[in-house]
This record gives structure tokens, C-alpha cells and sequence, in this order.
């Protein structure tokens, strides 16, 4: 019985940690689609901006995988659309071509200031 009701437990704090990821999200969602953003772009353009925090700062795409919630062919897909949406540059790491390097452009650098306020607003009142 203790091993049913322990991995109850674990199923219940489970399952709200999945409740407040997805309601977050949605939130999170919400509040940047008027700025044309969802989450998973906010992250990327977050990520970004921390790991390259110097305008022409370079950011190997492999060092975001790790950080970002998404497989490699979906974050290949979203670098496409940020960089389509001229918030993003993408170039070829020349020592090893195979490396593909992402940096914000000054859009994206103006776009990540003007909505971190929004993100760290909804984190806030969701995370509290």
C-alpha cells in the first residue's frame, strides 16, 4: 500500500508539474502574440540574448538545443522563421561546416528588450 500511495504522489506533483508548464505557456503565448512571438520564440530570442549578449555576438545552434525545449529539426524550423522575420542571421561555422552559428540582428535584439517585461510578467504572476 505505502509504494501505491507514494507513487500516487509522485503522479499527482507530476501531473501539476505539467499543469502549470502548459498553463504558463499558454500565458505566456498569449501575452506576445500581439508583438507576433510565441513561447518557444521568446526562448530562443532569450537563449540568444544571454549567450550572445553583444550585437554580432555568435551562438553555435548545437548550444541551443540544450536549452530550448525542442527537438533539432523544430528548432531548425523556428531559427528559419526568426530569421525570415529578419530577427535572426544565420551563418556557417567555417572551422567545422557542419556548425551552423545564429546571432540576434538588432530587430531581434529591440524585439527580445521590448517583450522581456511581458514574459518575466507572466512568469511572475504564474510562478508565484
Amino acid at each position: 500500500m505505502a509504494v501505491n500511495a507514494a507513487g500516487a504522489r509522485l503522479e499527482e506533483q507530476w501531473r501539476d508539474i505539467l499543469s502549470v508548464h502548459a498553463r504558463t505557456m499558454c500565458e505566456i503565448d498569449r501575452a506576445l502574440h500581439p508583438h507576433g512571438l510565441g513561447a518557444s520564440d521568446f526562448e530562443v530570442l532569450d537563449v540568444l540574448a544571454s549567450e550572445a549578449p553583444e550585437e554580432g555576438d555568435l551562438c553555435r545552434v548545437q548550444n541551443l538545443v540544450g536549452r530550448v525545449h525542442l527537438s533539432q529539426s523544430a528548432l531548425s524550423r523556428l531559427i528559419g522563421r526568426l530569421e525570415k522575420d529578419g530577427l535572426v542571421e544565420r551563418s556557417v561555422c567555417v572551422e567545422d561546416r557542419r556548425g551552423v552559428w545564429v546571432s540576434l540582428t538588432r530587430k531581434g535584439r529591440d524585439l527580445h528588450a521590448d517583450v522581456l517585461p511581458l514574459q518575466r510578467g507572466v512568469l511572475a504572476r504564474m510562478l508565484d
